[in-house]
C-alpha cells in the first residue's frame, strides 16, 4: 500500500504546520521499486519557500511546545509507537518496495527504531540533570535541561525508517521542534510513517516533513531559524554537512562512511566466524555502515575460514526481497549496481583473487541485484580494503598475528564498527582498549548498539562530539542552565 497522502499524480507531499502540501522546487526524481524497476512515484524537490514556511512553523510551535509538561510531550510517542507496531507489516512491505531490501531485514529496521521511540518515552527520566544541596554554604545548586528550538535530521537512504526514529522522537520528546528531510531515493516509508505521526496526534508544527535534494539540503543547513543538524549518510557528505551548518552556527551530529573490519583468531570457531561474518557482509545488500568489509584473519585459521566463507557466501539466495527464502535483495540504483561491479574490476585489476563472484547471479525480475562476493589473498592497500563501497563484497587478509590485525584495522582512516572473533578473554580485552571503532562486537558479525546506548563512530566515521541515540541524544538536542539559589535567614 502507496501513502494515502500521494497526490493524485502520485507525487510525495511535505508535512508541514499539520497539513499536507506538495512541494514547489523546480526539480525532481521518480521513486522506483529496485527490485523490478516498476516506478512508484515521484519526489517533487523544496525550494527555498518551502523550507522558510517549514521552519517559521516549527519555530512557532516550539514556543508553545518547549513549556508543554514533559509528560504530555510523550504522550503522542506513546500513540505513535502503537500505531507502528499495528503497521508494522504494511510498512516493512513498503520499505522492501523502494528500498529492495528483504522483508526480515525491513522488519528488523522498524523494530530498531521503534525501539528508540521506547527510549524517547522515558525523557521524564533521561533530562533530569542532577541537584546538590549544600554545594557551598548555604547555597544549593542544581542543572536544568532546556530545549533549544528547531533542529532538522537528513537522513540515508539505507534506512529510511530507522535513522528517522533515531532523531524524531529524542528531539520533540526534549521540546524541541523538528523538520526532517529523507533521502529522495526512497521517502514513501518515511511519508507513511508521517501519516502515522499525524494520526497520533502531535501539535501541528512540532514535526514537519520537507522532501528535496541537495539544494533543499543547504537552504536547511544555512536558515537561520535552525538550531542544529542530524545526519547519516557516506563521509564527503557528512563532511559538508558538518563544515557548513557549523559555519552557520548550529550544533551538528554527523555519521559518515565505514570501513569495518573483522579479527579472526586462530583460537576462533571457524565455521562460526565465517557463518557470521558472511552475514554481516551480505545483510541489506552491503548498503550499510555496519556492513564488515574486510575479513582479518591469523595465518594459522586462514585456510579454514576462507573454506567456510566460501561455502556460506554461496549459500546466500540472492531475489526480491518480499519472496521467501532470499538472502539479498535489490540494490537501491542502476547507478550504484554500476559502482559495485566497478569495486569488483578493481579488485581484480589490482591482485585479489576472486574467490566467490556475485556477478554470477541472475534474477529474473529486471531490477538491480548483484550476490555474495568473496577476494581471498587482499591486501590492506587495495581499494576493495581502503573505500566504502556499500555493496556484498568482502576483502580477506591474511596475517602472521592478532598484533599485526589489530594494526591493520587501525590503519583504517574509518572507525566506525569492528568484530573478534576468539576464545581469548585477553585479546577480547585488548581488542576493546586497542581497536579505534566506535562500535566494538566480539563473537557476533554486526556491533549495532541497543536503541538506549549511543552508536560510536571514530575518526571520518564521525563529524561532532555527540552521537546518536542513548544519552548523548538528550545532550545534543538540550543544554544545561545551571541554577545556584541561596536563602539567607530574614529573621
Amino acid at each position: 500500500m502507496l501513502p494515502t497522502s500521494l497526490t493524485d499524480d502520485g507525487e510525495v507531499q511535505n508535512y508541514v504546520n499539520g497539513s499536507w502540501r506538495t512541494p514547489t522546487g523546480a526539480d525532481g526524481q521518480a521513486v522506483t521499486d529496485p527490485g523490478t524497476g516498476e516506478r512508484l512515484a515521484t519526489v517533487p524537490f523544496s525550494g527555498g519557500e518551502d523550507v522558510d514556511e517549514a521552519v517559521a512553523a516549527a519555530n512557532a510551535a516550539f514556543e508553545e511546545w518547549r513549556s508543554t509538561a514533559v509528560e504530555d510531550r510523550i504522550q503522542p510517542l506513546f500513540r505513535l509507537k502503537t500505531l507502528l507496531e499495528e503497521h508494522i507489516e504494511e510498512l516493512a512491505e513498503l520499505l522492501v518496495r523502494e528500498h529492495g531490501k528483504t522483508r526480515a531485514e525491513a522488519r528488523g529496521e522498524l523494530r530498531r527504531g521503534i525501539e528508540n521511540v521506547e527510549v524517547a518515552c522515558g525523557i521524564p527520566k533521561m533530562m533530569q540533570a542532577g541537584t546538590l544541596a549544600h554545594a557551598a554554604p548555604e547555597i544549593d545548586e542544581s542543572a536544568v535541561r532546556e530545549p533549544l528550538g528547531t533542529f532538522v535530521g537528513i537522513t540515508p537512504f539505507n534506512f529510511p525508517a530507522m535513522i528517522t526514529l533515531w532523531f524524531l522522537p529524542h528531539a520533540v520528546a526534549t521540546g524541541n521542534a523538528f523538520v526532517l528531510k529523507p533521502s529522495e531515493q526512497d521517502p514513501l516509508v518515511v511519508a507513511r510513517i508521517f501519516e502515522l505521526i499525524e494520526a497520533a496526534d502531535f501539535p501541528d508544527g512540532v514535526v514537519q516533513l520537507v522532501n528535496g535534494g541537495p539544494d533543499t539540503v543547504d537552504a536547511l543547513l544555512e536558515h537561520n531559524g535552525v538550531e542544529g543538524v542530524s545526519f547519516v549518510g557516506s563521509t564527503p557528505i557528512a563532511r559538508h554537512i558538518y563544515q557548513t551548518a557549523a559555519a552557520h552556527d548550529k550544533r551538528v551530529q554527523a555519521q559518515g562512511g565505514a570501513k569495518n573490519h573483522v579479527i579472526v583468531t586462530e583460537s576462533a570457531d571457524p565455521a562460526y566466524a565465517a557463518e557470521k561474518t558472511v552475514a554481516s557482509g551480505c545483510a541489506c545488500a552491503g548498503e550499510r555502515c555496519l556492513s564488515n568489509d574486510v575479513v582479518v584473519i591469523e595465518d594459522a585459521v586462514y585456510d579454514e575460514v576462507v573454506e567456510h566463507m566460501v561455502r556460506e557466501a554461496r549459500a546466500q539466495t540472492v531475489g526480491y526481497g518480499l519472496e521467501d527464502g532470499v538472502d539479498i535483495g535489490a540494490i537501491i540504483s542502476p547507478e550504484h549496481l554500476d559502482t559495485i561491479h566497478g569495486y569488483i574490476e578493481t579488485g581484480l585489476e589490482e591482485g585479489a583473487e576472486l574467490l566467490v563472484d556475485g556477478r554470477e547471479v541472475s534474477v529474473d525480475r529486471g531490477g538491480n541485484y548483484v550476490g555474495m562476493t568473496l577476494f581471498g589473498d587482499a591486501t590492506p592497500e587495495m581499494t576493495i580494503a581502503r573505500e566504502e563501497h556499500f555493496g556484498p563484497i568482502q576483502a580477506l587478509v591474511r596475517v602472521a598475528d592478532f598484533d599485526e590485525a589489530v594494526e591493520v584495522v587501525n590503519h583504517s582512516e574509518y572507525g566506525n564498527a569492528a568484530s573478534l572473533f576468539t576464545d581469548s578473554g585477553h585479546k577480547a580485552t585488548r581488542f576493546k582498549h586497542e581497536v579505534q571503532a566506535g562500535n566494538l562486537g566480539v563473537n557476533l558479525g554486526t556491533a549495532a548498539p541497543m536503541a538506549f546506548f549511543s552508536f560510536g563512530g571514530r575518526k571520518d566515521s564521525f563529524f561532532g562530539d555527540l552521537h546518536a541515540q542513548g544519552e548523548d541524544m538528550i545532550n545534543f538536542y538540550t543544554d544545561k542552565t545551571s541554577y545556584i539559589e541561596r536563602w539567607p535567614d530574614q529573621g
